[in-house]
């Protein structure tokens, strides 16, 4: 029998024997059906096989043991832990492992377009790239971290891996699929949220040739030049978006795909239809001087892709899911409403007032489950990040559009039409009130989230200081108007700046290179901190217990 012994100055104790029971009833605990399970007890010659190399003496102090075994650990979690420059996936070898070394390009062709043909002629690189995606990202128990790069994304992953304004920064426990230091090709970099711009510059046509037309401003004689110049604008802004997204959709359907699962982008796949409708409404004079209705055709190739958009999402909205209202809502999901009480605007305009009401009729009732769902903040609700309060704004488009909509529809601004304008000039003095939340922010083509919500509620003004005629309603409207023109003017700039002199306008794409889960495994520090308590007590408890057998001898002795 091995002999212990302890005087009242010693502080030694045998680590490596706390160690072996510890880890064999940890084992016992995970595995309970393993029927071979070491026995810890051993005196053996061998004993010392049977245990990982530890880089200590068989007897140190307690403290020492310790602090060894937390440097191990801690050397461990480190090797363990992802890169956070994206490199994990950063590409491919020509033999189709993936590159975890530096100095190499990313494989961009996995957000490409994937085609039938091209699927069918590289199907078995593709099979052999999978299975070393696979094998590269399989666990020590053989568990697989990400199914596939090209699955869909839940919309709790995205919440879970990305912060910002428009929820398009990666976290810094999150690995993306792509290399963040090289710079990503243009198409993979722009984003849907360029038709922001396209709706900021819109609604500017509409605000235009309300200045011009209306009665309550007539006396400050505003050619409706303006209007024309700023409507030719807009058409040549949001042509040129177009067609650039359209490319992107041709040659990255992939990532086009990963934008619209995206739950704060989709709704801005809503937008190029709400500004069509816009350019619409807002036609110059000079195109249709004696037209009083537009031709219905108008009406059913803008509303029509809105309307069956609409109809997926309200479904998943309404249906649950991962994808219910109380999961995805953020303010941009105003866009996936405003657009119902614009195209109700173009229906009148085209005579149909009955589809008009309809529309008026949908998209409030889904603005008011809207509004409360974001106003009262559910426990099951994805928790939003403090930097998406820029695009708060978005809360005074849809009662503001609503406020129009039916002074368009009805033709007088009566009771209804003016609750819808007071909840929207509440909501646009309650977010000015704390102007502090749009500040300190970096620029992004997100910021055009401010002027087509403000833009709407000017329009609103003057249509209320039609009905209610007077110099506070008249100043109200003048006011607001510019507020929203000087918005756009300093937006405009500084987007040029950004896009041509400084090149920052269009950052690497980050949001789209998420994965499909977190690749690094949940670490659990409590467990290593549990195991050094357990060592400490039993080892405490031998120390002790071996005192008193050696007290026990000496007094025989005597």
């Amino acid at each position: 029998m091995e002999r212990k012994q302890s005087n009242g100055h010693s502080t030694f104790a045998d680590i490596n024997e706390v160690e072996d029971e510890a880890e064999q009833e940890l084992q016992q605990q995970e595995n309970k059906n393993n029927n071979n399970k070491r026995f810890s007890g051993n005196r053996g010659p061998n004993r010392g096989k049977q245990r990982p190399f530890r880089g200590f003496s068989r007897q140190v102090s307690l403290e020492t043991g310790f602090s060894v075994l937390n440097r191990e650990s801690r050397e461990r979690d480190d090797k363990k832990s992802l890169p956070r420059s994206g490199r994990s996936f950063g590409g491919f070898e020509s033999g189709g492992i993936i590159n975890g070394g530096d100095g190499r390009k990313g494989d961009f062709s996995m957000f490409r377009t994937k085609s039938t043909l091209s699927k069918q002629k590289s199907l078995l690189p593709s099979i052999i790239r999978e299975r070393d995606i696979e094998n590269s990202l399989r666990t020590e128990d053989g568990e697989t971290k990400d199914d596939s790069i090209n699955e869909n994304v839940s919309a709790g992953r995205y919440f879970a891996a990305l912060r910002g304004p428009e929820l398009d920064e990666v976290k810094d426990n999150e690995d993306i699929l792509l290399p963040k230091e090289e710079q990503w090709p243009f198409l993979l970099r722009f984003p849907i949220g360029c038709f922001g711009i396209c709706l900021g510059l819109s609604s500017q046509a509409v605000l235009w040739l309300a200045l011009a037309k209306s009665p309550a401003t007539n006396f400050l004689h505003i050619t409706p030049l303006i209007n024309l110049v700023v409507w030719l604008f807009s058409l040549v802004v949001l042509v040129s978006v177009s067609f650039t997204y359209i490319l992107k959709c041709i040659f990255y359907f992939e990532a086009v795909k990963r934008e619209y699962f995206h739950p704060v982008r989709v709704n801005f796949f809503f937008a190029p239809w709400v500004v069509c409708m816009f350019l619409a409404i807002s036609v110059p004079p000079v195109f249709s001087p004696n037209r009083k209705y537009l031709h219905p055709a108008i009406w059913c190739v803008f509303m029509g892709p809105y309307f069956f958009l609409e109809l997926k999402i309200y479904g998943q909205w309404l249906s649950g899911g991962k994808r219910r209202l109380c999961k995805v809502a953020n303010p941009s999901s105003h866009l996936s409403v405003v657009g119902n009480f614009v195209g109700a605007i173009l229906a009148s305009k085209v005579g149909w007032n009955e589809v008009a009401k309809f529309l008026w009729a949908v998209g409030f009732a889904h603005y008011l489950v809207v509004f409360v769902t974001l106003y009262q903040r559910l426990p099951t609700s994805e928790a939003l990040p403090k930097e998406l309060h820029p695009v708060y704004s978005m809360f005074i488009a849809a009662p503001s559009a609503a406020s129009i909509a039916w002074n368009t529809i009805y033709g007088q601004f009566d009771g209804c039409s003016r609750t819808c304008f007071f909840i929207a000039l509440f909501l646009y003095i309650s977010l000015v009130a704390r102007i502090n939340f749009f500040t300190g922010f970096k620029f992004s083509v997100a910021w055009w989230s401010y002027t087509f919500p403000m833009t709407t509620a000017s329009v609103a003004t003057i249509k209320y200081a039609e009905a209610v005629p007077g110099y506070p309603s008249r100043a109200l409207a003048l006011t607001l108007s510019f507020i929203s023109t000087v918005m756009v003017c300093v937006l405009f700039v500084s987007t040029l700046l950004h896009a041509f002199v400084w090149q920052t306008l269009f950052p690497n794409d980050l949001a789209i290179a998420i994965t499909k889960k977190k690749l690094t495994r949940e670490k659990k520090p409590f467990k290593r901190a549990y195991d050094l308590k357990r060592w400490t007590k039993h080892a405490l408890a031998k120390k002790i217990s071996a005192e008193k057998d050696f007290e026990a001898e000496e007094e025989s002795r005597h």
